[in-house]
């Protein structure tokens, strides 16, 4: 089976992916989009991240964007409307001039049509279990 666009778009669709991860799996696949489903599928279940989704108006996008990437335990965030998927931002320690800014001027761009967006964030389960134990940790010191 050859890889089209089409399949890659679909694969990213159903899965969340980025393009070159759902070509790289549809390769390993030989083309074949109910097996690169399963496979996602299934390295999915068994990954460590967890998502998080925030609905937020649009002139709100941006403070939020900066703020969870001040945050520092965030792998991937989304910017949705209506469920498409409007821009994928990956966020790494050391990406974040090179990467991440010129891709926020974009994103100011894009979400400025519509009224609320969604901010889809996927984080490390090890950083969240670690922000959580730090966040009970404040709430046992002010006790």
């Amino acid at each position: 089976m050859s890889i089209t666009l089409e399949n890659i778009d679909l694969i990213r669709e159903r899965t969340g992916v980025s393009y070159r991860e759902a070509k790289a799996a549809l390769e390993r696949n030989e083309g074949n989009v109910i097996d690169t489903l399963i496979e996602l599928e299934d390295k999915s279940k068994s990954s460590t991240n967890w998502t998080e989704e925030f609905s937020v108006r649009s002139t709100e996008v941006m403070d939020k964007v900066k703020e969870l990437i001040r945050e520092g335990n965030v792998n991937k965030i989304r910017i949705k409307h209506e469920g498409r998927v409007l821009a994928e931002i990956p966020v790494a320690l050391g990406a974040i001039g090179a990467v991440v800014l010129p891709q926020l001027a974009a994103v100011g761009v894009l979400v400025a049509v519509f009224k609320r967006c969604t901010i889809e964030v996927v984080r490390d389960e090890e950083m969240a279990d670690a922000d959580k134990k730090e966040t009970q940790d404040e709430v046992d010191k002010s006790s």
